[in-house]
């Protein structure tokens, strides 16, 4: 695949993950809407990000293991077929039962679309250039925060419907031009999917979304208590075992376990639920800025434009910085940055200057953690017929932490009474977690080690590393012409 036919693949990729992450930024602001047309209060109007959520974690592993199963082609369109669907469904809905349907069909297409895209890199892009990829692709989820309320508010002068009906064309769109684009190189000799590990795995994300979605923060030992948390989080803790006996026996499982015999993914895997625990820390800051500086939750929301775009700026920069130091300084840098971010709002949560410099701090940190080096790592180690499962492996992580940390700090703000003195001890505890994580990227390979890994990953045969697997574009000849 020569540059030029590289790049237009990269542009696929960059329109694919951009529709999947506009979406859940341009439904925000139309949420009220939502509500009043279809007569529901706010708890159920709420479902409209629950019930994506959860579907796209089910999705994640789902289309993962497909594409590496079937080729990345067929799974990817099907992926941008399904999100269409469910755009459609959503957008012509009758009832707010039926809203919620396409959510749910929206969340399992757009689960597999970043994956499968991080994997489709990997299997095209040489190693030197893999982080610059990876790090455009990451950009996507900064630039659509940016674009998104704009996009949604125009959209919403019209009808709330077309919020989800811009999705049609752009769809069709990448239909039309990426087939000849990706790669397609199935797995030869297909072992029967792990059905049995896939099912058990949906119930026990599944009772983990609903428990930690129901907790109350500003009741949180009541709520834990109560019927609607603890036999979820108790069920999701019972299936956990069982999950693991399951996939250890399973032919070819969903999730090969495997995979954490290696410290390198281990860490990647533990840092991933770490992003997703520190990127509660910016959830917080509109909540943080209405305490300490007496603005409306309007004019809070705006308050989120230094991280958002330091992320944006952030996450491209990060990936080429792959390419030149790797990833445990690119990681620890951004571990390093977001720790001190995050406790200068908790040390100084009263002035301007301090809070719009930890937002800036704290976007630039998540970049390095939410995008690109991670997933860089996970391609670098993981064998290639694992390749997208790998990915998935980051998203569930990242999305678990995301699920724990708006409990966790919601809890821990109204522990302390709220206001600036309760966001400000929540800060300080979220401030050591992030400290852990910077012990955790110490862990990881030096940067002469990943290039050895690398190295010897290019030059081992597919065959020896999957007995069943055709991968030509992981193998020598090809690699180099890349």
């Amino acid at each position: 695949m020569d540059n030029q036919k590289r790049n237009r693949l990269l542009a696929v990729l960059f329109v694919g993950v951009l529709m999947a992450a506009l979406d859940i930024a341009i439904v925000g602001p139309a949420l009220p809407t939502i509500r009043n047309y279809f007569n529901v209060d706010d708890r159920a109007v709420t479902w409209l990000f629950t019930t994506y959520v959860f579907f796209n974690l089910i999705g994640t592993p789902l289309m993962a293991k497909l594409s590496d199963l079937w080729g990345r082609r067929s799974v990817y369109l099907a992926d941008i077929i399904l999100f269409a669907l469910g755009s459609l469904i959503v957008a012509s809905a009758p009832s707010f039962a039926i809203v919620l349907l396409g959510r749910a069909i929206q969340g399992l297409g757009s689960g597999g679309i970043f994956p499968v895209a991080s994997a489709v890199i990997g299997d095209t892009f040489p190693p030197e250039k893999r982080g610059g990829a990876l790090g455009l692709i990451g950009a996507v989820f900064g630039l659509a925060f940016i674009v998104g309320p704009i996009i949604g508010g125009l959209l919403l002068l019209a009808h709330w419907r077309w919020l989800f009906a811009i999705n049609l064309p752009i769809a069709l769109a990448v239909l039309l031009v990426a087939p000849p684009l990706l790669p397609n190189i199935p797995l030869q000799n297909r072992r029967p999917f792990d059905w049995t590990g896939m099912w058990v795995l949906a119930l026990m994300l599944s009772f983990l979304t609903y428990g930690l979605t129901q907790i109350n923060t500003a009741h949180f030992w009541a709520s834990v208590t109560g019927l609607r948390v603890w036999p979820s989080l108790a069920l999701a803790l019972l299936l956990l075992p069982l999950f693991i006996f399951l996939e250890r026996r399973a032919a070819d499982p969903v999730l090969d376990l495997r995979l954490f015999a290696s410290r390198q993914l281990s860490l990647a895997s533990l840092l991933s639920f770490g992003a997703g625990l520190g990127e509660s820390g910016v959830i917080f800051i509109p909540a943080l800025a209405v305490a300490a500086f007496a603005v409306s939750d309007s004019n809070a929301s705006f308050l989120l434009m230094p991280v958002v775009l330091a992320l944006a700026v952030g996450a491209p920069v990060s990936g080429r910085m792959l390419d030149k130091v790797g990833s445990k300084v690119v990681i620890m840098s951004g571990a390093s940055l977001l720790t001190i971010g995050i406790l200068l709002l908790s040390f100084f949560p009263q002035s301007w200057i301090i809070f719009f410099s930890a937002g800036v701090l704290m976007g630039l940190g998540l970049s390095a953690l939410l995008g690109a080096p991670i997933r860089y790592i996970m391609l670098n180690e993981a064998p290639a017929e694992e390749r997208a499962a790998a990915q998935a492996l980051i998203t569930i992580f990242t999305g678990v932490g995301q699920l724990t940390s708006g409990a966790l700090v919601g809890a821990i703000a109204a522990s302390f009474g709220g206001g600036v003195t309760g966001y400000s001890s929540a800060y300080g505890v979220l401030g050591l977690v992030t400290l852990v994580m910077i012990l955790l990227a110490a862990g990881l390979k030096s940067r002469a080690a990943e290039l050895a890994t690398i190295a010897q990953s290019a030059v081992t045969p597919p065959a020896v590393q999957h007995p069943d697997k055709i991968t030509e574009l992981a193998s020598p000849s090809i690699s180099g012409k890349l």
